[in-house]
């Protein structure tokens, strides 16, 4: 225990007395300690010390020993003690069950044998993240062994890495691994919460994604799994990165909520409240967590703590972030301890954070608004991008015009300068097109409104502001015209996706084309509509061969990946000089930037260098259904422009020299790489 801050070593840990488990409740009048200690349970009183933590020490605390808390009180706004009811250690490192399916903390065996295998810390301009389930991606995986698909082992296992390898990821972002459980609603209808986004401990790894012998061996083989899991994809070179839900519990709704740890130990303090104790939502779950007290606060960072350090994690991405920077006057504040000790505590040296920067609250939305230090999801992005490719073509068939030019869609291109402060640059932004929250990437292109029927809330759940295009049919099409735009459009805003700068997610699935037949708001189906599907038909081999040919050409082109923003006058290293012109080959003007008509662009972006060699790319974006002839722009020093990629899968692209012009007929994408002419 630390000799000067009392709120150190909660849970159980070891002492030179033995060991000891250290639980803090300030409103408390009583706690106590039961041990499952077969055949009887045995109950030892837990003793107040300095800064209201409460500790007992045991000698039966030991690896595999199930055991919970009992609390008392003064009943008053916010809190629910009974001295009857079990709860779970809020520090727990282990869950187990007891025979009537009761969730039980669990002492663990930490011990674990990682071969002398390192984090890849990955330098963030070179990362490409993967957002995946871990039931999801393996389930009905044919290369991975049946009893192993579906579980943290399933996503370790040689072919699975293998794959990820192969399509140029760098990082697997995990949907909640937290031990989680089903909302009461949801098990009233018979559904389970298939994202896990209601987390019943910070600590404890998710059961249920273990293979059956390690759920069978408990909660210390569970450990065992994940971490093993890490270990081999840290071996591969890949990271991992956990979605974390520190806004709200499993505790949810209002005091008439479940009640299984922080609620029944001091749920005044642990969660929001206005002065007169009624709940203060900003999450819609009823209970969000008030980081701006010390307990919760120190709650989150131990967390944290762990997960980086014992679990080896390397990453971590906040649902509804917003919420942990909200102070004791529930508004958000960029400056807030918890957001700045997240990314400055020297145990997270390293680990990269990133913000869903926005939550439900008053003010809530808070995109470029967080701190140095943290990446964001980039929603602005996701938004032009799916306007420029998707609703401004559908605008331009029914209207006849767009509605808006090409500006907004420039500044997202080249790192969304307008969102991010200079000094955080363009990697402050992680930019994606979809993600586990709404469409797949084939279903974007496919439904213009939501199906979710099925979810059994009447089709009122999931957004409506998709931002989509059916390409003329609702839904799956055999007609090959429309087959043949909506894959088009895919390879346009995947295309989008990896030439912009920024950190790229890209969602497990959508290189497969996966649908889920129109659902946005899959949290509640544990199917085969959910999960990957791994046929593969000849259009979806090709999409994996273009994100396989995007990922390795961001990778070459440290232009497509800057990581400063350029200062007009100015060399700044590790930026961009950049050079926007038309599709006349000119550079823009004011009026070609302000008219909605004017549907394309040329990036030229020439790199300078600090840690690489110099490298220009030229990316051409036409975004349109009329045909436009091209003059390919020129700089000093390029000669000829290699063509790398383009989302015209019937193009026969040729080297081309700075002038030459290149006819495009339908909404493409192609990127070039400034290279000089062979010898003759």
């Amino acid at each position: 225990m630390s000799d000067t801050d009392p709120l150190a070593d909660l849970g159980v840990r070891p002492t030179p007395e033995g060991p000891t488990l250290r639980v803090w409740s300030a409103s408390a009048s009583r706690l106590e300690l039961v041990i499952d200690d077969a055949p009887f349970d045995r109950v030892l009183p837990m003793h107040r010390g300095p800064g209201d933590v409460w500790s007992v020490t045991d000698a039966a605390l030991v690896p595999g020993r199930r055991y919970w808390i009992r609390a008392d009180g003064e009943a008053a706004p916010g809190t629910a003690f009974d001295p009857a009811r079990p709860l779970l250690d809020p520090w727990a490192r282990g869950l187990g069950r007891t025979g009537r399916g009761e969730h039980r903390a669990t002492v663990i065996d930490e011990s674990f044998d990682w071969g002398g295998v390192e984090k890849p810390r990955t330098p963030l301009d070179r990362v490409v993240v993967y957002e995946a389930h871990v039931r999801g991606l393996t389930r009905l995986a044919p290369f991975v062994p049946d009893e192993l698909r579906g579980t943290y082992a399933g996503l370790a296992a040689d072919t699975t890495i293998a794959y990820l390898k192969g399509l140029g990821v760098t990082a697997v972002q995990l949907l909640p691994v937290h031990a989680h459980v089903d909302e009461q609603r949801l098990v009233a209808q018979g559904i389970e919460n298939y994202w896990g986004y209601n987390t019943l401990s910070f600590f404890a790894p998710h059961a249920a994604y273990a293979s059956r012998d390690a759920q069978l061996a408990g909660a210390s083989a569970v450990v065992r799994e994940f971490k093993g899991m890490v270990r081999l994809l840290h071996e591969a070179g890949i990271e991992v990165y956990l979605d974390v839900v520190y806004n709200h519990t499993a505790e949810e709704g209002e005091a008439d909520g479940p009640v299984t740890s922080l609620r029944g130990l001091d749920g005044a303090a642990y969660y929001r409240h206005d002065a007169e104790g009624r709940p203060v939502d900003v999450t819609g779950c009823g209970n969000s967590l008030d980081t701006s007290h010390p307990a919760a606060h120190r709650l989150v960072m131990d967390s944290l703590r762990y997960w980086a350090g014992e679990m080896q994690i390397d990453g971590f991405r906040f649902d509804l972030a917003a919420t942990l920077g909200r102070g004791a006057d529930h508004a958000f504040d960029p400056a807030h301890p918890l957001l700045h000790d997240i990314v400055s505590d020297p145990a997270l040296e390293g680990v990269k954070m990133i913000a869903e920067p926005w939550d439900v609250g008053l003010g809530g939305w808070q995109t470029g608004a967080f701190p140095d230090g943290w990446i964001e999801w980039n929603d602005r992005f996701r938004n032009r991008a799916r306007d420029f490719w998707l609703t401004d073509v559908a605008a331009a068939r029914s209207q006849g015009r767009p509605p808006s030019g090409l500006g907004s869609f420039a500044s997202k291109l080249s790192g969304s300068s307008n969102v991010f402060a200079p000094e955080r640059g363009p990697l402050a932004g992680l930019n994606f097109v979809t993600a586990h929250d709404g469409f797949t990437l084939l279903d974007l292109v496919s439904h213009d409104g939501k199906h979710n029927l099925s979810n059994g809330e009447g089709n009122r759940d999931g957004t409506d502001d998709n931002r989509s295009f059916n390409h003329g049919v609702e839904g799956h099409s055999d007609n090959p015209w429309i087959s043949d735009a909506r894959r088009r459009s895919m390879r346009n805003l995947l295309g989008t996706l990896f030439a912009s700068s920024g950190v790229p997610m890209l969602t497990a699935g959508d290189e497969r084309g996966r649908t889920q037949r129109g659902n946005n708001n899959g949290y509640c189906t544990d199917s085969e509509l959910t999960w990957v599907d791994w046929t593969t038909q000849p259009w979806q081999q090709a999409l994996v061969d273009d994100v396989t040919a995007l990922t390795r050409i961001r990778a070459e082109n440290p232009a497509l990946r800057p990581t400063r923003f350029g200062v007009e006058g100015a060399c700044t290293l590790s930026a961009n000089d950049i050079t926007w012109c038309s599709g006349s080959g000119a550079e823009m003007t004011p009026d070609e930037w302000n008219d909605p008509g004017e549907r394309t662009l040329q990036y030229l972006a020439r790199s300078t260098p600090e840690h690489e060699e110099q490298n220009t790319v030229l990316v051409v974006v036409h975004g349109a259904e009329t045909t436009m002839p091209v003059v390919l722009a020129g700089q000093d020093g390029v000669d000829r422009w290699e063509p790398l990629w383009t989302s015209d899968d019937s193009a026969q692209l040729t080297t081309l020299a700075p002038g030459d012009e290149v006819l495009l007929s339908r909404p493409t994408v192609i990127i070039y790489r400034a290279s000089e002419w062979p010898d003759r």
